[in-house]
């Protein structure tokens, strides 16, 4: 492949369907992070009835477990789509300043430290609000209604 500027009209078919690719990613990561946040609920849910019923309230902690793991997850995804992000944003960069190379074309991947968009996906409201609300819940599902 070469690494010479391509003239390559933005309308093209090959452009337009390396940006559709990109766009899908993002979508489907974004679908992902949401999963995440039902899937929680509903483990975290299940959790504590079968403890409530099994009148065990100190096991309630248990219901944190799915809780970290899904924050961790709906953490890597968000970083995901953040990374997808940069590459649509990087690759549209080029294309209009028309240094796109064929290497450009043909990579699909995210952009950024992994480690660092992760971080960053934490910090947002959508990560530790719904995580730290939904711990709390627990905390206060342990004492008042099961303990």
């Amino acid at each position: 492949m070469s690494e010479d500027p391509l003239q390559i009209d933005p309308e093209a078919a090959s452009i337009q369907t390396h940006l559709g690719i990109i766009q899908n990613v993002i979508q489907r990561m974004s679908t992902n992070s949401t999963n995440c946040k039902a899937w929680c609920v509903t483990l975290v849910a299940a959790v504590l009835v079968i403890i409530a019923d099994k009148g065990k309230p100190d096991y309630a902690w248990i219901a944190l477990l799915p809780t970290v793991v899904f924050l961790a997850l709906d953490a890597y995804y968000l970083a995901l789509e953040k990374g997808f992000r940069n590459s649509y944003n990087q690759f549209v960069s080029r294309l209009r300043a028309g240094s796109l190379t064929e290497q450009d074309l043909y990579s699909v991947m995210p952009v950024g430290n992994m480690s660092t968009l992760q971080f960053e996906a934490a910090k947002s409201f959508s990560v530790w609000g719904f995580y730290i609300s939904l711990g709390v819940l627990i905390g206060v599902t342990k004492w008042i209604a099961l303990g």
